[in-house]
């Protein structure tokens, strides 16, 4: 499994965003295999997790032609900075209480 850290520093978000975080949440996890995804904004911090199963299906989400807009409205409008890091998952715990 891998997982895909997306750290951004917002600039602004107008309302053409949720929408668009929503549809690309919607294709990562119905059409590309993403396991699972999560995302918190903390002031003008974003972090968004995704799981995945392999760097396969990282790489054909990332070039999606849909996904591809999204990542150019992210740079022109919405984020100021952002950085993407790819890592595999070595190791897993769960605890449930």
């Amino acid at each position: 499994m891998y997982v895909v850290i997306f750290r951004a520093k917002i600039r602004s978000l107008d309302a053409e965003y949720p929408a668009v975080a929503a549809r690309m949440r919607e294709l990562a996890l119905g059409r590309f295999g993403c396991i699972e995804f999560h995302s918190v904004t903390e002031g003008i911090n974003e972090v968004s997790l995704s799981y995945w199963p392999s760097e396969e299906s990282i790489r054909a989400w990332k070039a999606h032609p849909e996904h591809v807009l999204a990542q150019r409205a992210g740079r022109e409008r919405w984020y100021k900075e952002y950085s993407v890091q790819v890592a595999q998952v070595s190791r897993e715990y769960h605890v449930a209480t």
